[in-house]
């Protein structure tokens, strides 16, 4: 008898998406909002069946949308045969309990949206327990279980349901431990994190970060920086777990490179309050690199998103924040517009403002590693003369500064223009003895 194939794959989950116009004041238009949202549901691996934009006149406290667009909405469900239906603003729990019933699916917000991506994507052991206490914050006010598998829920008829509606309820005594549980061992994440900056200080590497809208091409960008292989995909939230990587800049100079987790319009607070540790790598970075995807028409209004996040991230005591934008993506723009940004990010280039790049194709990366060099070279620049035996003090100094001219005499001392921070200049001394200095 022939056997039989069993298909593994997991169930397609069948959902419309929809916008709430009119609510907030963010002043995206509507049409890509709900684009961003479409690429969210799907980043989840939701089969997008439907999409709307539904203007609200006024808030109706039980449901949100009045009774006429609640049957509207129930009306297009059910035509998708969708399993889920995705609302693009924050619900009360009970807005989500009345909607579920209503419209006879399950129904999740946008926070619990971008929650369930993060749970999936999160890889360490950091990203996981961030992303645990981000969502028991979110679930501990709610009687539905949004955390469960999402094609085991049908949710809300009232009727015998599948597996995920026998978690419906969460101990919140439970719920409470677990959140101080998960943050006394994110304090200790910080605390390592902490002595790990300060071995890195001791190097003394100057640190650069990533930051940018989800999928604004960070990582991308990482890879052609450090010559990495991190995830780097046409998909929102494809990076969460910081990765760092050592790069050379011109003349040498060394600089440890972080690639962090993307931005979007409206991040969830629990998100911002969990991710801190990891956004601490932000706040003491020496340089941040805010990555824009210049081709989007949204650019703007993306960077004010993250703008608005950086505003949340601590900057330590004494030190000045410093940000250079990169335009990526130059090479998705029309030739006649590429032209002008082109010709704009020049002007802002040699302020220290922006450099225009394409991580795909290569385009302007050496301008954006001389940028890098430049601002984060506030180092006083010394001539030091090396005696001919002194070749291993020459390999040090290529290594730990920036060597700058380097040129021999007729008695075979070299003359070297080098940029050291003070630490590092006093650990040459130290190794090599006091160098002549000019």
């Amino acid at each position: 008898m022939a056997s039989q194939l069993i298909d593994h794959a997991a169930p397609v989950v069948r959902a419309v998406v929809i916008h709430p116009e009119g609510r907030g004041a963010n002043p995206r238009p509507a049409a890509e909002r709900l684009e961003e949202a479409t690429g969210l549901a799907r980043a989840l691996d939701l089969d997008v069946r439907g999409e709307e934009i539904v203007r609200l006149r006024s808030i109706t406290p039980a449901t949100l949308f009045g009774s006429g667009k609640v049957e509207e909405i129930a009306a297009l469900i059910r035509a998708a045969e969708a399993d889920v239906a995705v609302v693009d603003d924050d619900l009360s729990p009970i807005q989500q309990r009345n909607l579920e019933k209503a419209w006879e699916a399950k129904v999740i917000d946008r926070t619990g949206l971008i929650l369930e991506i993060f749970g999936r994507r999160a890889r360490t052991k950091e990203g996981r327990l961030q992303v645990e206490l981000a969502r028991l914050d979110y679930e501990k006010s709610r009687l539905v279980r949004t955390w469960t598998h999402l094609e085991r829920q049908r949710g809300g008829t009232g009727s015998t349901g599948g597996p995920g509606e026998t978690q419906i309820e969460l101990d919140r005594r439970q719920i409470a431990d677990r959140i101080v549980k998960l943050k006394t061992e994110l304090d200790e994440v910080r605390r390592t994190r902490g002595l790990h900056r300060k071995q890195r200080q001791k190097a003394p590497f100057p640190a650069v970060a990533l930051v940018g809208y989800t999928n604004a091409g960070k990582s991308t960008l990482f890879n052609r920086l450090t010559g990495s292989e991190v995830l780097a995909k046409d998909l929102l939230f494809a990076t969460l777990d910081t990765t760092q990587r050592t790069i050379r800049l011109p003349q040498g100079r060394p600089a440890i490179v972080a690639d962090t987790v993307g931005f979007i319009s409206d991040l969830p607070h629990e998100l911002v309050e969990s991710f801190r540790a990891t956004l601490e790598e932000v706040g003491e970075a020496d340089l941040i690199l805010h990555v824009r995807d210049i081709a989007s028409a949204d650019s703007a209004a993306q960077a004010k998103d993250v703008e608005a996040v950086l505003d949340q991230i601590e900057t330590p005591e004494g030190r000045t924040r410093r940000v250079l934008e990169v335009w990526n993506k130059t090479d998705l723009l029309p030739d006649d517009v590429r032209e002008g940004v082109l010709g704009q990010a020049e002007r802002l280039a040699k302020e220290g403002k922006a450099v225009a790049v394409s991580a795909w194709t290569g385009q302007g990366i050496d301008d954006l590693r001389r940028a890098i060099a430049d601002l984060i070279d506030d180092d006083p620049e010394m001539t030091l003369t090396l005696q001919p035996s002194q070749g291993e003090a020459l390999a040090w100094l290529y290594e730990h500064g920036r060597v700058t001219g380097r040129e021999a005499d007729d008695e075979g001392r070299t003359q070297v223009v080098v940029r050291l921070d003070p630490q590092a200049l006093g650990r040459f001394e130290r190794q090599f003895g006091v160098a002549t200095a000019e």
